[in-house]
């Protein structure tokens, strides 16, 4: 059987192989220490699940309306005020299965084939496979510490001058944890919409802040779309709910792909997330363990030789520069290092290869999304594979 030609396009997370080997290993007795997967370390709430399981005693498993319950996307709408001070209104907020249906959506609406929009490099993988399979042609723009590892005026300026659909702003941002700062995210604004193009803003680390808080795009520009979701801030990953905020004059175009793609997102995982917003305490207490194994691993990272240039304020990550690392092992690059310091060592850590091409063979993403005696561990581990 021949599959689609497009599909020749679309790339694997390399991360998905550490994570199948850890799992062999863990099965074969070994302890893997895990800082490759970007997930929560804590259960959801049981506000959360009671919530569901009223739900169902309830029988409420119908489908919501394509644009989702009212309930939860007024819910949303107030926490916009509460968080942000800004004004949306329900009517333009629509609940998406997870983020990544939210992006498909967006990308839907957004792209015709050939299309150019722009993504960072590094960035989260399935941006540039999502553009690519909706025909779209993903421009991905190289980032470093300089520009805080975030698009502004002058890497964009020249990419506008060849025509952009679009461009994507992700802060707090995967792989680095970085976030914008309002003068980049004024000018990106202005320069996409002054071209006719659309921001699309991923707020999926929203809440995961530590020193100062993010700003959504819709402070910066009543056209943005935004998209966040349940899974990071709220530990809701498996419930696979997200949502999406657009224009008034999108909306009819993401109601009909809703219908045809999705039809809608779970009515079960909607009747749980109403729940969430009241469980600010646990979330607040999660940020703190959080901010204490960010404190640490940088810490103790740069001891060991680990370049980290700008330090991540945000999400749960660390993007790390190994190449004098590289250069006295003596390993080619990110990849073999990751694959010897998990069969080696017992640590599981994501090469820079899954995030992109600039750099990518010299990078490294730690997560530390777990607990704080298993980065420990972790660190440990690691100097002693160095030695």
């Amino acid at each position: 059987m021949i599959w689609a030609k497009k599909l020749t396009d679309i790339q694997p997370f390399y991360v998905m192989e550490v994570l199948r080997r850890a799992k062999e290993l863990v099965a074969q007795g070994r302890d893997i220490v895990r800082l490759e997967v970007g997930e929560p370390n804590f259960s959801t709430p049981p506000p959360i699940i009671k919530a569901a399981h009223q739900a169902l005693e309830k029988d409420q498993t119908n489908y919501t309306l394509a644009q989702g319950s009212l309930p939860l996307r007024k819910r949303i709408s107030k926490w916009y005020g509460e968080q942000y001070g800004v004004d949306v209104s329900e009517n333009r907020i629509i609940i998406t299965s997870g983020t990544s249906g939210a992006f498909m959506l967006a990308f839907g609406i957004i792209l015709d084939p050939g299309d150019r929009f722009a993504i960072t490099d590094p960035g989260y993988p399935c941006y540039k496979n999502m553009i690519r399979l909706l025909g779209g042609q993903p421009v991905q723009i190289p980032v470093g510490p300089d520009s805080q590892y975030q698009l502004n005026a002058s890497l964009l300026a020249p990419e506008l001058k060849k025509g952009l659909r679009g461009g994507l702003i992700t802060s707090p941002s995967n792989p680095t944890g970085t976030l914008i700062n309002d003068t980049a995210f004024t000018q990106v604004v202005e320069l996409i919409e002054g071209g006719g193009g659309v921001v699309v803003s991923d707020e999926i680390y929203h809440g995961i802040t530590y020193g100062k808080s993010a700003k959504t795009a819709l402070e910066f520009s009543d056209k943005a779309i935004v998209i966040n979701g349940f899974s990071k801030y709220f530990a809701m990953t498996g419930w696979r709910l997200g949502w999406m905020i657009v224009p008034h004059d999108a909306l009819g175009a993401v109601e009909m792909l809703q219908q045809n793609m999705f039809i809608s997102a779970s009515t079960i995982a909607q009747h749980a997330a109403l729940a969430a917003f009241d469980c600010t305490d646990n979330f607040a207490n999660q940020l703190k363990k959080y901010d204490i194994n960010r404190v640490y691993l940088i810490d103790s990272l740069q001891k060991l030789g680990f370049d980290i240039s700008v330090e991540p304020m945000g999400a749960f990550y660390i993007y790390a520069n190994i190449a004098n690392l590289l250069a006295k092992c003596d390993i080619e690059n990110s990849q073999i290092f990751c694959e010897r310091l998990l069969e080696e060592a017992g640590v599981a850590v994501t090469p820079g290869l899954d995030f992109g091409s600039f750099g990518a063979k010299e990078h490294l993403r730690f997560s530390y999304a777990t607990d704080f005696e298993r980065i420990k561990e972790g660190v440990i581990r690691i100097a002693k594979f160095l030695e």
